[in-house]
């Protein structure tokens, strides 16, 4: 455990519990949420590669637009 963590976790041990477990149910959900995005980009990196050559072929051909530069 890095001295950081080990710092929260003194800290978060002087909470009442309900603060603790809200906490520590916020930082589950992160962690799975990381996860989540971890696992859709491992399997998505043909289907991410295949929208930027269509980008490309559309832009080579002319067939897109200049966005308003503000």
């Amino acid at each position: 455990m890095t001295e950081l963590l080990e710092r929260v976790m003194a800290r978060l041990q002087t909470l009442p519990e309900r603060e603790q477990n809200a906490i520590a149910s916020i930082i589950l959900e992160e962690i799975e949420d990381e996860k989540r995005w971890d696992d859709s980009f491992s399997r998505s990196p043909d289907v991410l590669a295949k929208l930027a050559a269509s980008a490309m072929a559309e832009y080579r051909n002319g067939e897109t637009q200049e966005l308003d530069s503000m």
